[in-house]
């Protein structure tokens, strides 16, 4: 289920926000949406990557070698 959420942002913010919107062909606060809700995906994907890397390390360089950097014969 979709929430709503209210901010205050500063009138040059706004004006921005605006800007971006209109070359989106949006209205500002579909556009804000839009932004908050990509921001929030990247995080969770970082996250995720990084939980990942930790609970895998360990089996990865047992298989494929450490995580030093071995010079070119």
């Amino acid at each position: 289920m979709a929430k709503e959420i209210r901010i205050e942002v500063d009138d040059e913010t706004y004006e921005q926000l605006e800007r971006l919107a209109a070359g989106g062909h949006a209205p500002p606060e579909q556009y804000a949406a839009k932004l908050l809700t990509a921001d929030i995906t990247r995080a969770r994907f970082a996250e995720a990557a990084k939980a990942f890397a930790a609970e895998h390390a360990e089996g990865f360089a047992a298989r494929f070698g450490g995580g030093k950097r071995q010079a070119a014969a």
